[in-house]
């Protein structure tokens, strides 16, 4: 088996197929300051090498938050002591927030707690989001004088439509997971002890499909949603559609479909 890390503040499980990730400064609600970032990046860099990785869950440690977003105390101080430095820092953490989205396998985003401003921008990255009821969700950016960042108002706007999005960002009001499940803004919605279950059922309903079948749907997904045009997606669509038709893959679920 391979091994992961070390990291800073970041635990990495692999077994069976599955990798969690937890996030761990519970101290702070799991807020993502660079060392974080930079963990999630080593992490998602090292799964991405491994290809018996079937699935992917990130959480938060202890019983209060996936994450409660950014670490404030680097935002703060005039600009010019944070130029090229923020922006480099910047342009890496949005590849960052990128790599469960770009990651070979499907990524659930394991919430139970806060989950607001950068750690809800982590999870809309991520493939799926399920929350326990007792779950929080906000983009309080505004509320410090900053902007969602790390292509944040894009992915916000594809999970739950301009209109809300603005709601949620122009008034930087939280919201409770059932409200969140209403929006769109998740996959599921859970009470607080069935959780670990419901995660673990997706996991393993995941790990019976054909495994180069889920990536290349999960491939296909993503650029229809890239796609600037209908036509564009079709044609990737179909691109993957045929690479996966010539696998071994293919012909040997077809025929053990068809001997029952």
């Amino acid at each position: 088996m391979p091994e992961y890390g070390p990291y800073r503040h970041l635990d990495a499980v692999v077994a069976d197929g599955l990798a969690t990730l937890t996030i761990d400064r519970p101290e702070t609600h799991n807020a993502l300051n660079t060392a974080v970032m930079h963990d999630l990046g080593r992490a998602f860099a090292e799964i991405e090498n491994d290809r018996s990785i079937d699935a992917v869950v990130i959480e938060g440690a202890g019983e209060e938050a996936f994450s409660a977003g950014a670490d404030l105390a680097e935002y703060a101080g005039p600009s010019a002591e944070h130029d090229p430095t923020q922006r480099e820092r910047q342009a890496r953490f949005h590849e960052i927030f990128r790599a469960p989205h770009d990651c070979h396998a499907p990524v659930i985003a394991k919430i139970d707690g806060f989950c607001v401003g950068g750690g809800l921008v982590l999870a809309l990255y991520c493939d799926l989001r399920v929350a326990s009821e007792g779950s929080t969700f906000g983009l309080p950016t505004a509320a410090v004088g900053l902007l969602p960042t790390g292509g944040a108002t894009r992915r916000l706007v594809d999970a739950v439509g301009e209109s809300t999005a603005k709601e949620l960002v122009f008034t930087a009001e939280r919201i409770d997971a059932d409200r969140a499940g209403e929006i769109g803004l998740l996959t599921d919605v859970v009470p607080d002890e069935s959780l670990d279950e419901r995660v673990a059922e997706l996991v393993a309903s995941m790990g019976e499909v054909g495994t180069e079948a889920r990536e290349r749907a999960k491939r296909a997904i993503n650029a229809a949603v890239a796609a600037p045009d209908p036509a564009t997606a079709r044609e990737r669509e179909a691109s993957l559609w045929w690479e996966q038709f010539e696998s071994t893959e293919r012909r040997e679920r077809v025929e053990s479909f068809l001997d029952g």
